[in-house]
């Protein structure tokens, strides 16, 4: 790190279990972010301050003036341009440092193949399940942390999925939680509504524990689900099993969700 580096990244340093070392892996690593919407605007700009050296957003979607009430990485005069080149212009604001790598398509399976090659973390901010799942199997075959976010009305959830070998084993994969075949009715905003507030709070959790990852910091939220009920402000933690039989991360059939598991909103 240079002086202007040091100074700028000084409150990450002075934190023991950061350091200079662990902003040093920051600010070399690589991220990827699906979805430039609710919540990855918050992810976006707080993972663009924090100087993850390299940054790749990927949404084929443009700025609408009702993004506007909780997609704080856009603004007014953005409207009708792609979400990726509008976030990237407000984090460049932010920090000139990172490399912003913006991806204007819709992601599937050869595009994240593509992109995870070389991927340190990736955050899931997308806004239906077909994608979540697309996504999660990409980071699956490429050994990459997943850090999932959804939220709708005053509901959210943040979760990470780590398949990556580690001392306690791996961990369950999103498809562990959720059948990938199961029929959802996708529930969207436009629909529903959501409290501005709250992506910007999914968002900004989902950051944090991408620079953990990144940093080598702390405890993740592997294995475990958090549930926020904004409107009662209840937050919780779900304990999470990996699915011995996933046909995602066990190569064998899926089974079905445990009775009771969380339908997974859609990310605003």
């Amino acid at each position: 790190m240079n002086d202007s580096e040091l100074l700028r990244y000084s409150r990450h340093i002075l934190l023991d279990a950061i350091g200079i070392e662990g902003q040093q892996r920051i600010l070399e690593s690589h991220a990827v972010i699906v979805g430039a919407g609710g919540l990855g605007s918050p992810a976006a700009l707080y993972l663009a301050a924090a100087g993850v050296g390299r940054i790749t957003l990927v949404d084929d979607d443009t700025v609408d003036a009702t993004n506007l009430q909780r997609q704080i990485a856009h603004a007014e005069q953005r409207i009708g341009q792609p979400k990726v080149e509008s976030a990237r212009t407000a984090m460049r604001q932010l920090n000139p440092g990172p490399r912003i790598e913006a991806v204007a398509r819709r992601a599937d399976a050869a595009l994240l193949d593509e992109l995870l090659a070389d991927a340190s973390v990736v955050l899931d901010c997308s806004d239906n399940y077909a994608t979540r799942h697309c996504v999660n199997a990409a980071c699956v075959r490429h050994g990459v942390a997943l850090v999932s976010g959804a939220a709708i009305g005053f509901d959210g959830q943040v979760g990470v999925f780590d398949t990556r070998p580690a001392e306690q084993g791996p961990g369950p994969c999103y498809a562990c939680l959720f059948d990938p075949d199961a029929q959802v009715e996708e529930v969207r905003c436009a629909v529903m509504g959501v409290l501005a507030p709250l992506v910007g709070v999914v968002g900004s959790l989902q950051a944090l524990e991408a620079l953990k990852l990144l940093a080598g910091a702390g405890r993740s939220l592997s294995g475990r689900l958090l549930l926020i009920d904004a409107l009662d402000m209840d937050i919780r933690t779900m304990q999470l099993q990996r699915n011995p039989h996933c046909r995602v991360c066990s190569g064998a059939t899926a089974r079905p969700a445990a009775p009771g598991s969380p339908p997974p909103p859609p990310a605003a």
